[in-house]
C-alpha cells in the first residue's frame, strides 16, 4: 500500500506539474500573443509616424519650389509690364517730340501762356520754357500783363511752359514733360497690362 500511496503522490505532483506546466504555457501564448500586438501596433504607429513626417516634408518642399515659382514668375511679369509701360511711353515721347516741330505747337503754346497769364493775373512771373521755344518769348510775355521773364530750363525736354510767381508762391506747370508724367501712374493703374 505504501506504494500505491508513493504512486499516487507522483501522479498528482505530475499532475499539478502538468497543470502548472499548460498554465505557464498558456500565460507565455498570450504573452507573446500580447506582446506581438504590441509589437504589430507600434509598427503601425512609427509607419503612420514616418508617413506624415515623409508627407509633411514632401509638402514642405514642394510648396518651397511653387512659392519659389510663384515668385520668379510675378519677377518677370513685373519686368514685362515695365517694358511695356516704357515702350508705351517711349512712343508717346515720339510723337511728342513730332508735335512739338509741327506749326500746331506753336498755338499750344500760346494758350498754355494764355491760361498761366489768367491763373498769375497782372502779378509778375518768370516763365520757363525749353531752349529751342526761346524764339518765341515775345509772343510768350505779351499774353501776361505783369512784368514777365523767359528763361530756358534744361529740365523741360519736350516742350511747354512752367510759370513761377513769386508773390503768390505758385508754380503753374504746363510742359508736355509734366503732363505726360502725370500719366504715367493712371497709365499703370488703368491699363490692365496682362502678359500672355
Amino acid at each position: 500500500m505504501p506504494r500505491n500511496k508513493t504512486d499516487n503522490f507522483i501522479k498528482a505532483i505530475k499532475k499539478y506539474a502538468k497543470a502548472q506546466k499548460n498554465a505557464m504555457e498558456s500565460e507565455v501564448k498570450q504573452l507573446k500573443t500580447e506582446r506581438l500586438q504590441e509589437a504589430e501596433e507600434q509598427a503601425r504607429r512609427d509607419s503612420e509616424r514616418m508617413k506624415k513626417e515623409m508627407l509633411a516634408e514632401k509638402r514642405s518642399r514642394q510648396t518651397a519650389q511653387l512659392a519659389a515659382k510663384t515668385q520668379e514668375g510675378q519677377r518677370k511679369l513685373f519686368t514685362a509690364r515695365a517694358a511695356m509701360t516704357e515702350e508705351v511711353f517711349r512712343l508717346a515721347t515720339e510723337k511728342l517730340h513730332a508735335y512739338v516741330a509741327s506749326d500746331a505747337y506753336a498755338a499750344k503754346l500760346q494758350s498754355s501762356a494764355q491760361a498761366v497769364a489768367a491763373l498769375f493775373g497782372s502779378k509778375d512771373c518768370v516763365l520757363y520754357v525749353a531752349a529751342r521755344d526761346l524764339a518765341a518769348a515775345e509772343a510768350l510775355q505779351a499774353c501776361f500783363s505783369g512784368k514777365t521773364e523767359v528763361r530756358a530750363d534744361k529740365t523741360i525736354q519736350i516742350g511747354g511752359i512752367r510759370g513761377y510767381c513769386p508773390q503768390m508762391g505758385i508754380i503753374a506747370d504746363e510742359t508736355l514733360d509734366a503732363k505726360l508724367e502725370a500719366q504715367r501712374e493712371w497709365f499703370v493703374e488703368n491699363a490692365a497690362l496682362s502678359v500672355l
